[in-house]
């Protein structure tokens, strides 16, 4: 019997029990959207012990620490509003001091008058203790402070556009970890299982070898097939490991049991052109650039407000216990009331090239806002154009699959009258393997791609997915600290 004849059945065997369990390791793709449709349809938890990817965008709502860092930067932000309305507040302050000193004093009498004594003379400790209070409100400034304000109002107004381009990104990211997890885990599985079948294909061509059905060059070829398997092996589980570990950062949890999962396309527009359209009116990255430019033309007017006269009012009283000047004084009050009126002439030029900067840092802001504007057009023309490539790469990689068990099953069976070798056994059942990793890899593709999209649109929000988790207002906050005159204690407590 020649070296590529063997008996019937034996390489029969081995083919076919790597179709099953090839077949098994690829169940997740062909049954996704049935899956993804049941486990929405079921309780927002999901299915007891695993991890919708809706569940999983939840979480990290929640945990991420990015996220909740940057929530934090903008009540940092807020506190901004408050800071520029103190200066519509009187400002008032209390003084109290105390003075300790020596007091001489030598009083003569009158001239040619024999009757009195030559004169007296006075000395000792005095001490006085003062307190004043003063009260200072500004009548007017070059319009500064009501600049001040709206500057602040649009810095918060661009804080919450950036929160909210931090929360596209995170859940994004989220997104991107979760599929990542679940395309390493089905590789995993399908290298596991390509091991398997190698181990026993070595087997069945060892025991071969020993009758004399086959010869060394067959053995040496399944070995080096299976040592190649098992380095691929290896490789699968390091992405794993690394894509667990990414999960475990991004999300804040560690991973349950993943279920597939479907795009996001329902929620983005159906063509390019009204992608393009909505991303100019709803991406953050352009109405932080808009808002941008609002703070920086309010600069330029608070810089032309040090050019103004200035008015103020001032209210002082002064309350003082003994004296520093008189032994015979015990006590004194007094109060005033000072209006005063500043005119800048001429402070060195300097605040004429604060305003000349503040000027060309305004047109630098123009000029991001036409950045911002483009970026976004580039970015959702290459998310768009990846979402088509994806679509299209599942169709060519399921005919892939379909064409190498086809392919496999008919050289195994060719191997059965001698026809094919134990290498083209294994060549074919590597083609199986490359093209079910393709289609594991192109259905994760296409996932991402449709969340990239919805991100590049600006939509990708808790709102449009309907992840059902408690939305983080900032308005709440801006709200509690805005007409706040008094205290140091956050609304949360700190």
């Amino acid at each position: 019997m020649g070296p590529g004849q063997g008996r019937p059945g034996s390489v029969g065997r081995g083919v076919i029990a790597f179709v099953a369990v090839s077949v098994v390791a690829g169940i997740w793709l062909t049954t996704a959207a049935a899956q993804d449709v049941a486990v929405q349809r079921r309780s927002k938890g999901g299915v007891p012990g695993t991890t919708p990817l809706n569940t999983a965008l939840s979480q990290a709502y929640v945990n991420n620490p990015q996220l909740n860092a940057q929530r934090a930067a903008t009540r940092a932000v807020d506190e901004n509003v408050a800071i520029a309305l103190g200066g519509y507040r009187p400002r008032v302050t209390g003084t109290t001091s105390y003075t300790h000193s020596y007091l001489e004093s030598l009083t003569r009498a009158a001239p040619n008058n024999i009757c009195n004594p030559p004169g007296s003379r006075n000395c000792g400790d005095v001490g006085a203790t003062t307190y004043s209070i003063t009260a200072t409100q500004t009548l007017f400034n070059g319009f500064q402070t009501g600049n001040r304000t709206r500057q602040a109002e649009a810095q918060v107004f661009a804080a919450r556009e950036t929160l909210r381009s931090t929360e596209q990104s995170v859940l994004l990211n989220a997104a991107t970890a979760y599929m990542n997890l679940l395309r390493d885990t089905a590789l995993l599985d399908l290298q596991r299982n390509n091991v398997t079948v190698l181990e026993a294909t070595l087997r069945q061509t060892r025991d071969r070898f020993n009758v004399g059905e086959v010869t060394r060059t067959d053995v040496a070829q399944a070995e080096s097939r299976l040592a190649a398997g098992r380095s691929s092996l290896l490789t699968a589980e390091s992405n794993y490991i690394t894509s667990k570990a990414v999960y475990r950062q991004v999300i804040g949890v560690e991973p349950g049991r993943l279920v597939t999962a479907m795009g996001v396309d329902r929620f983005s527009p159906r063509t390019l052109a009204a992608a393009l359209a909505r991303a100019r009116t709803e991406h953050p990255s352009i109405t932080t650039a808009m808002y941008n430019v609002d703070v920086a033309s309010y600069q330029v007017k608070i810089a032309e407000g040090a050019l103004y006269p200035t008015a103020t009012l001032q209210g002082a009283a002064t309350r003082t216990q003994g004296s520093t000047n008189s032994l015979a004084t015990a006590q004194s009050f007094g109060a005033a009331v000072t209006a005063q009126v500043t005119v800048p002439l001429y402070q060195g030029g300097g605040e004429y090239a604060t305003i000349r900067q503040a000027k060309e840092t305004f047109g630098q802001r123009r000029l991001d806002l036409d950045t911002a504007r483009d970026q976004v057009q580039q970015t959702v023309t290459q998310a768009w154009g990846q979402l088509e490539a994806a679509k299209a790469q599942i169709e060519s990689t399921q005919a892939q699959v379909a064409a190498a068990e086809i392919a496999l099953n008919g050289v195994s069976e060719e191997a059965r009258v001698g026809q094919r070798t134990t290498l083209d056994v294994l060549n074919a059942q590597q083609d199986l393997v490359n093209a079910r990793a393709s289609l594991v890899t192109a259905q994760r593709d296409r996932v991402v791609a449709s969340y990239t999209v919805l991100a590049a649109v600006g939509s990708l929000s808790p709102q449009v997915l309907g992840l059902g988790v408690s939305n983080y207002d900032p308005m709440t906050h801006y709200q509690q600290v805005r007409d706040k005159w008094i205290g140091v204690r956050t609304p949360d407590g700190r």
